[in-house]
C-alpha cells in the first residue's frame, strides 16, 4: 500500500480515523506484550515502529554480513510478506519468485541464507537444522512468538513517526511509549533524529545513525543519462532523492505502494515513456526482484555501514545468551 497523505500531519482524517487507531494500537500492544519462546540458538530483531520501509531489509544484510566476518553463520527468518509460502522453507533465490516467498526474502536470499516462515518459532528451528549460529528476524517486534536476545528498531530520519497516531489514523503500530520496553537501540538511517510527539531521544535508548550508500559502480553508469526513476516501497521519495543526491538527472518518477505487484502492462507503460521521452529506466533492488522482465532496466543496489558500537552491543547480547545457564 501507498502511505496516504493524512499520515504526514494531524488532520481531520487522522483525527476522525484515531478511535480505530487508539483500539489497533492497544491491541497490537497488548498481544506484543505476551512473553516469547526461546529459541535453541540467539535470535536478533530487526524491527521497526511504523508501517511501511524504515530500512530493515538492508539493516539485517549489514548485521548479517558483520556477523558472518565474526565467524557466525547467520540466517534470516521472515514472514515472506505477499508470499503465497508460508514455511518454513529456505529460500532458493535461483528459482523461487517473488509472488511465491515474497520480494525482501529473495532480495535477502541472493546474499545470506533465508528461511521464509509465517511461525517464526519454526523458521528457527529450520534454521539451526540448516546450521545456523544465530538467526535474524527481519521484521517481528511487535510478533511475540520468539523471544528476542537483542533487538534493533529501525527509524526512517527523514519521516520518523508520522502524525504520530497509529494505524489506520497514522504510521504507527504501537504507542511509541508502548514499544520501546522491547526495543534495545534505534538505528536512525538518513535524515535526523527530530520530529515527533514522542522523541527518540527522551526514550532513554542508545542511538545510531546512518546513511544508505548506493552502489559506485552504478552510479558512475547511470551519469550523462536522464533519468525516469521508478519504486514501489515504503517511501519511494527516498530512492528518488538518493539519485538526486548522487547527481544524477533525474527527469520523471513514477511511485507505486509498497511490495507493488508489477504487470507485464505497467512495466510496458514505463519503457513506452521512457523511449518517448529519451529517458534510461531505473529502479531499486528491492522493486527489481518483483519485475516480470527487468530489460532495459538499471537497478540501484544500496549498502549500510555498519554504525560504531551497534555491532558490539549486538555481541554483548549474543555473549549474554549464550552464557545464560
Amino acid at each position: 500500500m501507498k502511505a496516504p497523505a493524512f499520515w504526514a500531519t494531524d488532520g481531520p482524517v487522522a483525527r476522525l480515523l484515531a478511535p480505530a487507531g487508539w483500539l489497533y494500537g492497544q491491541l497490537t500492544a497488548w498481544r506484543m506484550a505476551q512473553a516469547g519462546q526461546s529459541a535453541a540458538l540467539p535470535v536478533i530483531c530487526v524491527g521497526n515502529l511504523t508501517m511501511g520501509g524504515a530500512g530493515k531489509t538492508p539493516t539485517a544484510l549489514m548485521l548479517a554480513e558483520a556477523l558472518r566476518e565474526g565467524g557466525e553463520t547467520p540466517f534470516v527468518i521472515s514472514r515472506g510478506y505477499r508470499g503465497r509460502l508460508a514455511g518454513p522453507v529456505v529460500v532458493d533465490a535461483a528459482a523461487m519468485q517473488a509472488a511465491e516467498c515474497g520480494d525482501e526474502p529473495l532480495l535477502l536470499a541472493r546474499h545470506v541464507p533465508t528461511i521464509v516462515s509465517a511461525d517464526r518459532r519454526a523458521g528457527a528451528a529450520l534454521a539451526l537444522q540448516q546450521g545456523a549460529t544465530i538467526v535474524l528476524l527481519d521484521d517481528g517486534l511487535q510478533n511475540p512468538r520468539l523471544a528476542k536476545d537483542f533487538t534493533v528498531a529501525v527509524v526512517d530520519g527523514g519521516n520518523p513517526f508520522g502524525n504520530g497516531r497509529c494505524f489506520p489514523a497514522g504510521p504507527l503500530r504501537v504507542p511509541i511509549s508502548r514499544q520501546v520496553a522491547k526495543i534495545d537501540c534505534f538505528l536512525v538511517i538518513g535524515g535526523t533524529v527530530a520530529g515527533s510527539d514522542e522523541s527518540l531521544t527522551r526514550l532513554g535508548k542508545p542511538i545510531f545513525q546512518a546513511m544508505l550508500q548506493p552502489d559506485p559502480a552504478s552510479i558512475a553508469s547511470l551519469r550523462g543519462k536522464r533519468l525516469l526513476a521508478f519504486a514501489g516501497i515504503g517511501r519511494p521519495s527516498k530512492f528518488f532523492s538518493t539519485l538526486v543526491e548522487a547527481g544524477l538527472d533525474v527527469r520523471a518518477a513514477a511511485s507505486f505502494g509498497d511490495h507493488h505487484p508489477y504487470s507485464e502492462a505497467e512495466i510496458a507503460a514505463l519503457h513506452q515513456r521512457a523511449a518517448a521521452e529519451g529517458l534510461q529506466l531505473v529502479t531499486t533492488e528491492k522493486d527489481a526482484v518483483r519485475l516480470p522482465d527487468r530489460d532495459g532496466i538499471a537497478v540501484l543496489p544500496v549498502t549500510l555501514p555498519m554504525p560504531a558500537g551497534l555491532l558490539a552491543m549486538a555481541q554483548e547480547a549474543i555473549g549474554r545468551r549464550r552464557s545464560a545457564p
